[in-house]
């Protein structure tokens, strides 16, 4: 293997010949050292605007009293979601991006994919669960209070993590349990499912039907509920005599929506397509879109088209 120590050399001959892997090497988007280091500076800012934007969008929060509503509830557990997000990844790709040893261990990959389907499937859950939220404030805003108390919107977050945690659960022992012994190297900057299925020396196919179908269902289930609530809040719009109620509904939907599209495309561009249009290469951009430049992007599409966080930030900024 070009540019590895010459233990890792030793230890891919190994595989070779047949031996269990212990440890994988993620081999990431290039060689070339110029292009790595532009890429770890690009990276590395993106990062740590997502971990200042959702963070401080968090705090915001909770600092904020006029914020104290269910919808901004929601709001920032899906902060702290998206920090968390990409911090399961982005650190250790930026230290391959200079490291020469790009190995993880067997147990940090598995832990790594944990981690990372998770959150991953707590935020499409976590984003259905936004968009009834809409729904009960828009086509019934004088009950809103009563039908979103904590009694509903707190079980509806705990359901949200346990969902994620229970199909992340799924593919990592399924994944895990399979042999790898022809190759360990990942062509891929962290642990998704698909590079590893390509690199496994057993049987698939039924690793890639319960990918397809769990991911599908749940990818059914959240876009149905979302489709339905905001039919629901078209129908309230319509019924709508102020142009200017309207427009707030369409101001404080809009935002909500914009990140449900981006988020749910990349995921069915990228886990539910035939098998025979799926390469690698594009495989990693997708995925480094929707684990990186997306929890990115939610601070800003949340933020900067609703009043009330615009509002308390100039407040703390005054203060400040």
């Amino acid at each position: 293997i070009s540019g590895l120590p010459s233990d890792m050399e030793s230890y891919s001959i190994q595989l070779r010949n047949g031996t269990e892997v212990t440890m994988f090497i993620l081999m990431g988007f290039t060689n070339d050292f110029k292009l790595k280091v532009s890429l770890f500076f690009l990276f590395l800012a993106i990062y740590l605007f997502t971990l200042i934007g959702n963070l401080g969008l968090f705090f915001l929060v909770i600092r904020d009293s006029r914020l104290h509503n269910p919808m901004y509830y929601f709001l920032s557990v899906l902060s702290l979601l998206d920090a968390c997000y990409s911090s399961v990844v982005t650190p250790k790709m930026l230290v391959n991006f200079l490291a020469v040893d790009k190995a993880i261990s067997f147990i940090g990959c598995a832990t790594q994919m944990l981690l990372f389907v998770s959150l991953g499937t707590t935020e499409s859950f976590l984003l259905a669960a936004m968009a009834y939220d809409r729904y009960v404030a828009i086509y019934n805003p004088l009950l809103y209070s009563v039908t979103m108390s904590p009694r509903v919107y707190v079980p509806l977050i705990m359901a949200s993590y346990i969902g994620g945690i229970l199909h992340a659960t799924i593919h990592t022992v399924a994944t895990f349990r399979l042999s790898f012994c022809a190759s360990n190297e990942i062509k891929h900057v962290f642990c998704d499912i698909p590079p590893l299925l390509a690199i496994s020396c057993s049987d698939t196919h039924t690793n890639r039907i319960l990918l397809s179908y769990f991911v599908g269902s749940i990818e059914i289930i959240t876009i149905l509920i979302v489709l339905i609530s905001y039919a629901f809040i078209l129908l309230a719009i319509l019924r709508m005599r102020s142009a200017e109620g309207r427009r707030k509904v369409f101001s404080t939907c809009g935002s909500h929506l914009t990140g449900v599209s981006i988020y749910h495309g990349t995921i069915l561009f990228m886990y539910v397509r035939p098998s025979s249009s799926s390469t690698l290469d594009h495989d990693m951009i997708v995925s480094i879109f929707y684990t990186i430049v997306i929890p990115m992007l939610n601070p800003i599409i949340y933020s900067l088209r609703n009043k009330d966080v615009k509002r308390a930030m100039k407040k703390l900024f005054v203060r400040t």
